[in-house]
């Protein structure tokens, strides 16, 4: 027996200490509760309003009787497309997100375009265009 522990004395230090280490790891859960599954709350918890709606619109300008398309980013960053056959036209989209990205294109049968974008009803961005087929492009990257 002496020669076997002599030649395995590693092996059985290893196994040894595989045990208690099992041994203390299991009282260790058992003694914080850890093992035990999560549990909610008896009573649910309060649904979260928002509380800073922001309202983004969008604005094409120019003379009465033009048309044409524009293209916009709703609130998930997603293109939108429109067509316009009366000018003044506008669009609003409303988020809680802390930060969205605000862009807006649009071109139409006229030599005069402009685009605004309002954030909150306070103008952000604005441009105007003019020349055969005017096309008119605004962009906040901090709406």
């Amino acid at each position: 027996m002496f020669g076997l522990l002599k030649r395995f004395w590693v092996v059985a230090i290893v196994v040894i200490a595989l045990v208690a280490a099992v041994g203390v790891v299991s009282r260790l859960r058992t003694f914080f509760d850890s093992d035990k599954p999560y549990t909610t709350a008896e009573m649910p918890a309060d649904a979260i309003k928002p509380i800073n709606t922001k309202r983004v619109t969008y604005e094409i300008v120019g003379p009465s009787g033009a048309s044409g398309r524009v293209s916009y980013l709703d609130v998930n960053g997603k293109t939108r497309e429109a067509a316009f056959s009366e000018l003044p036209w506008s669009v609003t989209v409303s988020t809680t997100d802390p930060g969205v990205l605000a862009n807006v294109v649009a071109q139409g049968d006229t030599d005069a375009l402009g685009c605004r974008i309002l954030v909150d009803d306070k103008v952000v961005a604005e441009n105007f265009a003019s020349g055969r087929n005017a096309q008119a492009f605004c962009l906040d990257k901090a709406a």
